[in-house]
C-alpha cells in the first residue's frame, strides 16, 4: 500500500467484507442442512473467521502475545517473566496449566470488550495462580491487569500444547488463533515432539510473528546444539523465528524472576560455536523486547495471515463451497426420482361428474337472474322436470335407481387415493434401501414412524369428510367470476343473452329437447348416446343456443351452437381441470402433512443450492473479499519484528 490512509481504508474495507462473508456463511450454512455440510466448527478455516478476524479486523493495532509449548519446559516460568510477578503457577513436578491466564494492559477493558477477543472462553478476573491449574469442562479464562505493558499488548499463559488431555488442545488453538505473537518455549527434549511442531505447522501456515526461547540450555556447551535442534523445528512446521533467545537451566533464577534471556542471530553465520558467543553480553529483557514489537506490522501480517487461510482455495472457504456443489450436484443427479411430482405421483385422477358440473352452472346463473327472466327461466325448469318424469321412470324400471353422481366419484376418487398412497410407500422403501447419504436418513426417518394402515385410516376419515357438492359450487363460482373479470365485456353478453332467452325457452324447447339438450338435457342425453360431448353441447347451447334462436329463428340454432362450442367447451374442459387440480392439491397437502413433511422441497432446493441467492451472494462477498486482500500486496512484514534489530555478536 502507498499511505497509512490507504491502508486504515482498506483494512476497514476488509472489515465489511469479512464480516458480510460471515453473515452470508451461516445463511448458507442453514440453507444447506439438507445436504448434510461439514460442520464448520473445528475447521481452521472458519476458526479464524470466527476467533481472529471477526473480532479483530478494523480495530486499532493491539496486539495478543501468547507464550506456548509442551509440557514441563518453563512456559509459566517464561510467562511470570514477562509478568514481572509469579502470575502463573510454577513447580519442578510440572503443575499444567489448565486454563489461560491473560496480562491485560491498564484501561485496555474500558476501550475494548475482552470476551469478543476470546469468544470461546468464560472470563474470571484472575485471583489466585492456582485458578489456572483446577481441573474444569468449562473454557475458563483468567486475566488481570499489568500495568507494566504498552497500552495495547496482551500476554498470555496457555495450557500444554502436548498434553494428554484433548481439551488442552482445544484451548490452546483457541488461543493460538487469537494471538499475533507466538513466544515457542522449546527445550532440547520437546523441540522435535510430534504434537508440537503440528500445532507450530497451524501457527506457520497463518505467518504468526514467532519469538523462540529455547529453555532448560546447558551454556556454553549447547551453543553448538541448539541451532541443530531449531532447524530441525524450522524444517519440518515451516517455521521462520523472527528473534531467538537461549534460557539457562537455573531452577532458583527461574522462582526469583531473574532467569537470563540471551538473544542468537537467526539464520545463524557459519562456523558458529560457544567462541562466537560474546562472554561480557548482557542478557535482554523479553517485556521489553515484546513491548517494542512493531505492533502495526505485525497486525497487518498475521490478519494477513489468517486471510490467506480463509481464502485458501483448497482448505478455505472456497473448498468448503466446492464441497456444497459437489454434495448438491450428487443429489441433482438424482433429483428426478427424488423431486416432489416424482416422489409423489398421481395418476388417471378420475374425472367429475359432468351433470353435476352443469346443475352448478345452472344453479349459479339461476342466482344471478333478475324480475320476469328469473321466473320465467324457474316456471320452465319446473314444466321440464315434469316432462322429463316419464323418462326417468322408464330408465330406473330398466337399470335400477340410479346412484348419485357424486357417491360414484368419491368411490373412484378413493381408489386413486389408495393406489397414490401404495406407490408412494413403496417408492419411499426402495429410496431408504438405496438412497445416497443425504437421502437415506431422512427417508428412514419417515418410515419408522409412519403405519400404513394408520395412513390410511387417516386420509379415509379426511376423505369422507369432504363435502364434493361444495368443492364442485367453489370451483364453478370461482371460474364463473374469474370468467366476468378476464374477459368483462363476452361475460356481460353472454348474460344479455341468457336474461333474453327466457322470453323464447318454449319456441326453443322442442328443438332441444329433440337433441338431447333443454332443461332435462342431463338426464335424457345418456338415453340417446353415452356421450360426454352431448352434454356439453348442451351447456353451450342453454346457455348460448337458444339466445342466437332467439335473435337469428331456429334455423340458426346448429350453426350458432356449433360456432359458440369452441370456445364455452375450453372453458367447460378448464372447469374439470381446475376441479381435479383442487383435489389433487387436497391429496398432496394431506400427505405432506400427515408423511412427508417438506421433504421433497427440501430435497429440491439442497439440489439447487449452487444458483440459490444465499450461494450466489457468499461467491460474490468472498470474490470482492479476495480482492481486496489482494490489494494489500504481497510484501511480507519484516523477518525482524522488534524496533531494534538483533545483530549476531561477530565471530572470533
Amino acid at each position: 500500500m502507498s499511505t497509512d490512509n490507504e491502508l486504515q481504508t482498506t483494512f476497514h474495507q476488509i472489515a465489511d467484507a469479512t464480516r458480510s462473508v460471515y453473515d452470508r456463511l451461516q445463511k448458507l450454512q442453514q440453507k444447506a442442512e439438507f445436504l448434510r455440510p461439514d460442520d464448520l466448527d473445528g475447521q481452521e478455516w472458519y476458526e479464524l473467521l470466527r476467533q481472529k478476524l471477526m473480532p479483530q479486523l478494523g480495530s486499532e493495532p493491539w496486539l495478543v502475545a501468547a507464550v506456548v509449548g509442551g509440557t514441563n519446559i518453563g512456559k509459566s516460568v517464561t510467562f511470570n517473566h514477562l509478568a514481572g510477578c509469579q502470575a502463573s503457577s510454577t513447580s519442578p513436578m510440572a503443575s499444567g496449566t489448565k486454563h489461560p491466564v491473560c496480562l491485560v494492559p491498564d484501561g485496555f477493558t474500558q476501550k475494548h470488550d475482552l470476551q469478543t477477543i476470546f469468544p470461546d472462553f468464560i472470563l474470571h478476573e484472575w485471583s489466585s495462580a492456582a485458578s489456572a491449574l483446577e481441573e474444569s469442562e468449562n473454557h475458563d479464562l483468567y486475566w488481570r491487569p499489568a500495568p507494566e505493558l504498552p497500552p495495547t499488548l496482551l500476554v498470555l499463559d496457555t495450557p500444554d500444547i502436548d498434553s494428554d488431555a484433548r481439551i488442552n488442545w482445544v484451548r490452546a488453538d483457541a488461543v493460538r488463533r487469537s494471538a499475533d505473537v507466538l513466544i515457542a518455549v522449546l527445550t532440547q527434549q520437546k523441540y522435535n515432539d510430534a504434537a508440537v511442531k503440528e500445532f507450530f505447522r497451524k501457527a506457520g501456515s497463518e505467518d504468526k510473528a514467532i519469538l523462540v526461547v529455547f529453555n532448560q540450555c546447558l551454556l556454553p556447551e549447547d551453543e553448538e546444539f541448539w541451532p541443530v535442534w531449531l532447524h530441525t523445528f524450522c524444517s519440518e512446521t515451516n517455521i521462520k523465528p523472527d528473534a531467538v533467545y537461549l534460557a539457562p537451566n537455573d531452577r532458583r533464577a527461574a522462582e526469583a524472576l531473574t532467569l537470563p534471556f540471551y538473544d542468537r542471530p537467526w539464520p545463524v553465520p557459519e562456523g558458529w560455536g560457544s567462541d562466537s558467543v560474546d562472554p561480557n553480553a548482557r542478557p535482554r529483557n523479553l517485556r521489553e523486547d515484546l513491548s517494542n514489537l512493531r505492533f502495526a506490522e505485525i497486525r497487518i501480517r498475521t490478519l494477513r495471515g489468517s486471510l490467506k487461510q480463509l481464502l485458501n482455495s483448497s482448505d478455505g472457504l472456497p473448498g468448503h463451497l466446492r464441497h456444497l456443489k459437489s454434495a448438491s450436484k450428487e443429489l441433482a443427479a438424482a433429483s428426478e426420482k427424488l423431486s416432489s411430482e416424482a416422489v409423489l405421483k398421481i395418476r388417471d385422477w378420475p374425472s367429475p361428474p359432468n351433470s353435476s358440473f352443469v346443475d352448478e352452472i345452472r344453479l349459479w346463473w339461476k342466482a344471478r337472474q333478475q324480475g320476469w327472466a328469473r321466473k320465467v327461466n324457474s316456471f320452465y325448469d319446473t314444466i321440464g322436470t315434469g316432462v322429463t318424469w316419464p323418462f326417468r321412470l322408464a330408465r330406473n324400471a330398466v337399470q335400477g335407481e340410479p346412484v348419485p353422481p357424486l357417491d360414484k366419484y368419491r368411490e373412484a376418487e378413493w381408489s386413486a387415493v389408495l393406489t397414490t398412497v401404495e406407490e408412494l410407500l413403496d417408492k419411499l422403501q426402495w429410496m431408504a434401501d438405496t438412497g445416497n447419504r443425504m437421502v437415506k436418513p431422512r427417508v428412514e426417518a419417515i418410515l419408522e414412524g409412519a403405519s400404513r394402515s394408520k395412513l390410511l385410516d387417516t386420509l379415509k376419515r379426511h376423505h369422507s369428510a369432504v363435502d364434493f357438492a361444495a368443492e364442485l359450487r367453489d370451483t364453478v363460482a370461482a371460474e364463473m367470476e374469474s370468467f366476468s373479470e378476464d374477459s368483462p365485456e363476452l361475460f356481460k353478453f353472454y348474460r344479455q343473452l341468457h336474461n333474453v332467452s327466457a322470453a323464447v325457452r318454449p319456441m326453443t324447447s322442442v328443438v332441444l329437447f329433440s337433441l338431447g339438450m333443454g332443461p332435462a338435457g342431463e338426464t335424457v342425453a345418456p338415453l340417446i348416446a353415452d356421450s360426454a360431448a352431448n352434454l356439453v353441447i348442451h351447456v353451450v347451447t342453454d346457455v348460448a343456443g337458444g339466445t342466437v334462436a332467439a335473435a337469428a329463428g331456429d334455423t340458426a340454432l346448429a350453426g350458432a351452437a356449433g360456432t359458440s362450442a369452441g370456445m364455452l367447451q375450453t372453458w367447460f374442459h378448464r372447469l374439470h381441470s381446475v376441479f381435479t387440480q383442487r383435489r389433487v392439491d387436497w391429496l398432496t397437502q394431506l400427505i405432506r402433512q400427515e408423511l412427508l413433511g417438506n421433504l421433497p422441497e427440501e430435497m429440491q432446493a439442497a439440489a439447487g443450492l449452487p444458483t440459490s441467492e444465499e450461494y450466489l451472494q457468499l461467491e460474490s462477498a468472498l470474490a470482492e473479499l479476495g480482492g481486496l486482500v489482494a490489494k494489500l500486496g504481497s510484501g511480507e512484514a519484516s523477518a525482524n519484528t522488534t524496533s531494534k534489530p538483533v545483530q549476531a555478536p561477530p565471530a572470533d
